[in-house]
């Protein structure tokens, strides 16, 4: 038997371990906040007598706070796994947010996983569509080819309209989504499920079924490899329910056919007609792809398999901290065996696109690259927060691993002999900013700390450290992901507080102008002498700053025009307004000076360069100038207008649009950088979470007075 029960566990919770990855089946559920999702997976690990009751999946955790809204709360912004049995097979079920803010935790649950669950309430036909959202994760899903099926959840509840939610499912994921079993009610009250394959039980059909069952096996049939199958069952012959079930499973492993369970977790109604659906339609991790693999030097590497022989290939999907064992690292592996006592290498290169609105502490925008051999002590199984310890995690499984220092998310584990590098999951840009400071000078390194390890956990996460504005900025997937971390900063024990976002601004010369520098100082001792006329006119957008010498018969001496340069530069850093933005877009001409044989010294003519900028502003006037992103927005096209007038409100320009699909359209615009600071929430909110955008630097151009 390929599944077994650690010896040192209690009955009933005993710790799953795999030796054939053809018996491993991970699934990670996906749906909207308030499906069922975490109340499925409890009810499933008690039906499988992994917990002894549902709603106990926390008994023996080692997490601190044992109060359960707040455990349920921290819960559901965060990816968990649950492990249980079922057919000699292990199933790790991986739970996921719900809520937009997370898509971070979605993608390593997507990344984790060889088929998705889509959990979709009962009541979801009573609002007459599937949430925009869910529906965006089933595409999201289809891109990649990731199988999937639907729960019908939550069948007992006052506005459950099981019919209506499975043809809303239809309408909004597609072709292909196709009930496996019918509702039995007695008295309009959920009492079983009637398999339209088996026809079971047969006294029990409800009206309907013999046509739902028609539509589900030539729905099967379509992705049958057996050609003849559709004229033979569109000739009357009776195809042999094996044969159906190999082809149910063929087609959901493609990803063409999916089918929809009704379940009700409370009354545990179709909880075993699901396990079946997931241990005999879903794929295992041998016939799942495998991510691209490459040397960490760089070089070519061949494809991996899920062989527990083969080369070790991990990767860190998801990374927290607990009060008592310190970091675990959530670990999938793809391929090779992770056994305890063993050397691993770990590395991470950080995400291959740096974020045009951050800069990290390496100044580039990712996470400083890192590579590094770590002895693991243990290996665990996960049960959410409880780790059981197990004798090693073959590939296709997960497992969990404790105090890897240098271990962040969506790095790589493999053999300290021969290192690898998994190429890292696509995530979106965080694209909602937050200042935060210290509320003590004590808070400051309390607040340095905290802040590193959320980094290191969360890649939709980054820091950015702003030396123009001197603020610490965090850029946040959304407002439910920047209070998650705020808190979670308290919760390290910084106080902080959050100021408004400043934007970079710069300045440049309104107009040209000839003025004279003047650094004279004769008053006793060694005096100080420097004179230099210069010319300055403003350039266009974007030339930054030019100097030119154009002094005739030594004037000002060759070595000194130098220096003149110098002091320009150092008063354009310092800027010329009193909130000292930056100088941009000026030509500076150097073309008549004064000299002392004596008195005249490299500081004397630094002194009168700025000197000569700061009469120039004075003499010229300043022009503030605002920083302008390049914006694309993709959207559906009922949302058009409403999103073309907004940014028309937010003083964008509209570059034009383009179709980006069936029922979407791409909008290219250029929007001042000041007008974006809250973007990221408004356009969720305009959109119902449905559209996404990407923002770029552009130029700097004169704002408004």
């Amino acid at each position: 038997m390929a599944v077994r029960a650690d010896s040192g566990q209690r009955a009933g919770t005993g710790v799953l371990t795999v030796t054939d990855p053809a018996r491993v089946r991970n699934v990670v559920l996906v749906g909207p906040s308030g499906a069922g999702k975490t109340t499925l997976v409890e009810a499933l690990l008690a039906q499988t007598s992994v917990i002894s009751r549902q709603g106990s999946v926390l008994e023996g955790t080692t997490v601190c706070d044992h109060d359960p809204a707040a455990v349920r709360q921290q819960r559901s912004v965060a990816l968990s796994v649950a492990p249980l049995v079922h057919d000699d097979t292990k199933i790790n079920l991986i739970d996921t947010p719900g809520y937009g803010d997370f898509v971070g935790e979605l993608r390593a649950g997507l990344r984790a996983a060889d088929g998705a669950l889509f959990v979709i309430p009962a009541s979801a036909a009573s609002d007459g569509i599937i949430d925009p959202a869910t529906v965006s994760q089933w595409e999201e899903c289809a891109a990649v080819d990731m199988p999937r099926a639907v729960v019908v959840s939550r069948c007992d509840h006052a506005r459950a309209d099981l019919e209506g939610t499975i043809t809303a499912c239809q309408d909004a994921f597609g072709p292909g989504v196709a009930p496996l079993y019918l509702p039995i009610r007695d008295g309009g009250t959920l009492t079983g499920l009637y398999g339209l394959l088996s026809r079971t039980p047969a006294d029990q059909a409800p009206p309907g079924a013999e046509d739902a069952r028609g539509e589900l096996i030539e729905g099967i049939i379509e992705q049958s490899e057996d050609e003849t199958l559709m004229e033979r069952y569109l000739g009357g012959e009776e195809i042999e329910l094996p044969t159906l079930i190999d082809d149910l499973e063929t087609a959901v492993a493609r990803g063409a056919f999916h089918p929809v369970i009704p379940v009700c977790a409370t009354g545990r109604i179709g909880l075993d007609a699901l396990l079946e659906v997931l241990v005999g339609g879903f794929p295992s991790p041998l016939e799942h792809q495998l991510p691209p693999v490459t040397a960490v030097d760089g070089g070519e590497h061949p494809m991996l398999t899920a062989d527990p022989d083969g080369p070790l290939a991990a990767e860190v999907v998801r990374t927290s901290a607990d009060a008592y064992v310190g970091r675990v690292s959530l670990v999938r592996v793809f391929s090779g065996t992770l056994r305890p006592e063993s050397t691993v290498h770990v590395s991470g290169h950080g995400p291959a696109v740096p974020s045009p609105r951050s800069t990290a502490e390496n100044g580039n925008g990712l996470q400083a690259d890192h590579d590094a051999d770590e002895r693991l002590a243990h290996v665990y199984s996960p049960l959410g927060s409880t780790l059981r310890e197990v004798d090693g995690c073959i590939a296709g499984d997960i497992c969990a691993l404790t105090k890897l220092g240098t271990a962040e998310t969506g790095d790589t584990v493999s053999a300290a002999d021969h290192p690898l590098l998994l190429t890292p999951w696509e995530l979106p840009d965080p694209l909602l900013p937050v200042a935060v400071l210290a509320r003590t000078r004590g808070d400051e390194d309390a607040l340095v700390k905290t802040l590193s390890k959320l980094v290191a956990a969360d890649p939709t996460l980054r820091l950015e450290r702003n030396a123009e504005t001197h603020q610490t900025v965090l850029w946040c997937m959304g407002e439910a992901h920047a209070d998650v971390v705020l808190s979670r900063l308290r919760a390290g024990g910084a106080e902080v507080d959050t100021e408004p976002v400043r934007v970079p601004m710069r300045s440049t010369l309104a107009r040209p102008g000839r003025v004279t520098g003047r650094h004279v100082k004769q008053s006793g001792g060694h005096g100080q002498y420097a004179v230099c006329h210069i010319e300055f006119e403003p350039l266009p957008r974007g030339s930054g700053f030019e100097f030119v010498s154009k002094v005739v018969g030594g004037s000002v001496p060759t070595q000194f025009i130098p220096s003149v340069e110098k002091g320009i530069r150092t008063q354009i850093d310092r800027g010329l307004t009193e909130d000292h933005h930056p100088v941009v877009d000026i030509r500076a001409s150097l073309v008549d000076g004064k000299a002392h044989s004596v008195d005249s010294s490299d500081a004397a003519f630094q002194t009168a360069g700025a000197l000569a900028l700061r009469q120039a502003a004075e003499e010229c006037g300043t022009v503030l100038l605002e920083p302008l992103d390049e914006v694309t927005v993709r959207i559906p096209d009922e949302h058009l207008g409403s999103v073309l007038g907004d940014l028309s409100s937010r003083r964008g320009r509209v570059l034009g649009t383009e179709a980006a699909g069936t029922g979407r359209t791409l909008i290219r615009a250029e929007v001042p950088a000041t007008e974006l600071l809250r973007y990221a929430v408004d356009l969720r909110a305009m959109t119902s979470g449905t559209a996404t955008f990407t923002r770029s630097f552009a130029r700097f151009e004169v704002a408004p007075h």
